[in-house]
């Protein structure tokens, strides 16, 4: 089994520094090392470049999380691609254990980590992603402290690409992550394509990170958060949405974006969140464009993606970017 592991920056400086020693003391070792670097100005190159083992792929802009990794993953000859972002340190066997899970799990696409908050005490900061019925996402779990059945392994809507596995030709049949997202909730999107090409998705809770998050993108509630966040939200449920769900669904997706709305122009982030909608709203032409494709080439029964759905009332702050699902931070 080869595996080439990918971390896209921008000036995570000394978080960088970390994941990357964290990734020289793993139990198994990468066939390769990628830094891409999205042209950070804080000297995070010359960090990546005092590791003998990792190659750096220098940009002159930046390309966001699904643009740094399509651009890594088109150079890529391993069975399998790690991803790890730079303020996410991995426990020693982290690899290891994804590695095994992948060996015992052939018809699994993609594996997610048991991921922990770097500054609290068996505090969680997500054990893979949640999707409702709605097309609202969320980091599951996010902020409550471990219990026994998080320790349990388990087939996931999709993992969290802060710190997870995937079989690089399930990567390459769905075409990579989508460059339109930039970032957030581009992770969902690809675990949602890979569900429907007939891969699963896998939580492994003995492969373990400590995440920072937000470290590099203005926090969870930045003006930058909501947009991306809740602008590929739309994006997300426009493309992927079988055909008959899609309709059955569309009004619950309708009615969540109004509450969004609403909820964010109470917050003071009217503007922001405004902008947006009427740029998912711009987008969409272009969306369901992709999703001709995408539903075209669908295998999953319309059953198996209702069943992956989670149906649960949420609460009102899984609305808000420090519950909605992120994976760029």
């Amino acid at each position: 089994m080869t595996v080439t592991t990918i971390i896209v920056n921008y000036n995570s400086g000394a978080l960088l520094d970390e994941c990357l020693k964290h990734l020289e003391a793993q139990t198994v070792r990468s066939d390769k090392i990628i830094v891409v670097d999205n042209a950070s100005v804080d000297g995070s190159q010359d960090i990546a470049r005092a590791f003998s083992n990792v190659d750096v792929l220098l940009l002159n802009e930046n390309l966001g999380f699904a643009g740094g990794n399509n651009l890594a993953l088109s150079g890529v000859d391993t069975e399998f691609v790690a991803l790890l972002n730079p303020d996410a340190f991995p426990e020693p066997d982290w690899l290891e254990m994804l590695l095994i899970a992948a060996s015992e799990n052939p018809d699994v696409g993609a594996f997610g980590s048991r991921q922990l908050c770097s500054d609290a005490n068996l505090i969680l900061d997500g054990v893979g992603d949640s999707y409702h019925v709605s097309g609202l996402v969320w980091r599951d779990r996010h902020g409550a402290k471990q219990q026994p059945n998080d320790l349990v392994t388990r087939e996931i809507f999709s993992p969290c690409a802060a710190a997870a596995l995937y079989r690089r030709k399930a990567l390459l049949d769905i075409g990579g992550f989508d460059e339109d997202y930039f970032c957030y909730v581009e992770d969902v999107d690809i675990g949602f394509r890979l569900r429907l090409a007939g891969y699963k998705s896998m939580y492994v809770p003995s492969a373990v990170v400590y995440h920072v998050g937000s470290a590099t993108t203005g926090g969870q509630r930045s003006d930058f958060s909501v947009y991306h966040g809740h602008r590929n939200l739309v994006w997300t449920f426009i493309k992927n949405m079988p055909s008959y769900l899609f309709w059955l669904l569309l009004p619950l997706h309708i009615l969540m974006n109004l509450a969004t709305v609403l909820l964010f122009i109470l917050r003071g982030q009217g503007r922001v969140i405004l902008r947006a909608k009427w740029h998912a709203i711009k987008g969409a032409p272009r969306a369901f464009e992709k999703r001709r494709d995408i539903q075209s080439g669908r295998v999953a029964k319309v059953a198996d993606v209702w069943r992956s759905l989670n149906k649960r009332s949420p609460s009102l702050n899984k609305l808000l970017p420090a519950k909605l699902k992120r994976s760029a931070d």
